[in-house]
C-alpha cells in the first residue's frame, strides 16, 4: 500500500517546516509528500531543508489545493491531508495503514485531536509536542468507531472510491473553504465507512496567521451549510441548526470578543449572509466580494 501526505498551506512558511520536522519521525514513512501552495513566500526556504518533499503551485482556495494534490497522486492507494499546523503523533500513519488493511470497507478516516488550538488563542508548536509526549498509552491499533464526517485537519481518504466515482473536493467553496472536510466525507459515505481511529493522534496548532479575515469566515458559517444541506451532502437538521448556533455565538460574544477571534466581524458576515439569502443571492463564492 502506498500512502501519500498532502498538505495545502498559504502563508505561513514558519510553521509549515515545523508540520514537515514531525513528518520525519513517523514510524511508517509516507510514500510521497505532497505540498500544495499559491505564491513562493508560502514556502520560503522549505525546498532546501526536505529535498524529498514535492511542491505544486497553482490557484489558492483549500478545495483547488487539495484537488492539485489528488491530480499528481495516481501512484498512490491512500491519502493523509494534514493541515499546514497539525503536529502528527509518530504513529498515525502506521495506524492509518494498519486500519486499511483490516478494514476494506473503510473509505474515510479522520483521527483523534488530542488539543485543537482552532477552539482558542492557538497553541504554541513546543507545547504540541509536549502534549504529544504526555499523551496516554496507545489504545489497539485497530480500534475504530464510525463518524459523521472526517476532521479537515487530519483527513484521510482511500483512492479507489473517488477514482471510481470522480469525487473531488468542492472549489465552489473558496478561501478556508468551511466544511470542505465534511462535504467530502458525506459524499463519499455512499462508497464506504467513516471511521475515527483512536490510535492516530495528533495537535492541531490552531495558528491564527493566515486565516481567512472575520467577515468572510461569518458569511461562510452561514451561506456553506446552507449550500451543501441544497447539493444533498449536508442534512437540513444539521446544516439550519450550524448555522444558527455560530450566529448566536457571535451575538452573543461580540459584546466582549476574545483577543484572538473577530467576533463583530464574524457577525456582520452572518448577518450579509442571512440579507443574501432573503434577496435570494446567497452563494459560497460572495466572500470573494466581501
Amino acid at each position: 500500500m502506498r500512502i501519500a501526505v498532502g498538505i495545502a498551506t498559504r502563508g505561513r512558511a514558519a510553521i509549515l517546516a515545523e508540520t514537515l520536522a514531525e513528518l520525519d519521525r513517523q514510524h511508517r514513512p509516507a510514500d510521497r509528500i505532497l505540498v500544495s501552495f499559491a505564491a513562493p513566500e508560502d514556502v520560503a526556504g522549505i525546498a532546501a531543508r526536505f529535498p524529498s518533499v514535492e511542491f505544486l503551485s497553482g490557484a489558492s482556495g483549500l478545495p483547488a489545493q487539495r484537488n492539485r494534490i489528488l491530480d499528481a497522486i495516481g501512484d498512490c492507494d491512500a491519502v493523509a491531508f494534514f493541515d499546514d499546523d497539525f503536529l502528527a503523533a509518530p504513529e498515525w500513519l502506521a495506524v492509518l495503514e494498519a486500519v486499511l488493511r483490516a478494514r476494506p470497507d473503510c473509505a474515510v478516516a479522520t483521527g483523534v485531536v488530542l488539543a485543537d488550538g482552532a477552539k482558542g488563542p492557538g497553541i504554541a508548536v513546543d507545547a504540541a509536542r509536549a502534549i504529544l509526549a504526555r499523551a496516554p498509552p496507545l489504545p489497539d491499533s485497530l480500534e475504530a468507531s464510525p463518524a459523521f464526517n472526517a476532521y479537515g485537519c487530519n483527513m484521510a481518504l482511500r483512492l479507489a472510491p473517488m477514482r471510481a466515482h470522480a469525487i473531488r473536493f468542492d472549489e465552489a467553496l473558496p478561501l478556508y473553504a468551511w466544511y470542505e472536510d465534511i462535504d467530502l466525507s458525506r459524499r463519499l459515505l455512499p462508497h464506504g465507512a467513516i471511521l475515527r481511529l483512536h490510535a492516530a493522534r495528533g495537535v492541531h496548532l490552531g495558528t491564527k496567521k493566515g486565516r481567512v479575515p472575520g467577515v468572510r469566515l461569518g458569511y461562510s458559517q452561514v451561506a456553506n451549510p446552507l449550500y451543501l444541506a441544497r447539493k444533498g451532502s449536508f442534512p437540513w437538521s444539521h446544516a439550519i441548526p450550524s448555522a444558527g448556533r455560530h450566529c448566536l455565538v457571535n451575538a452573543l460574544k461580540a459584546l466582549r470578543p476574545e483577543p484572538e477571534v473577530d467576533r463583530r466581524g464574524r457577525l456582520r458576515g452572518n448577518l450579509l449572509a442571512l440579507a443574501d439569502l432573503l434577496r435570494g443571492r446567497m452563494r459560497p463564492e460572495r466572500v470573494l466580494d466581501l
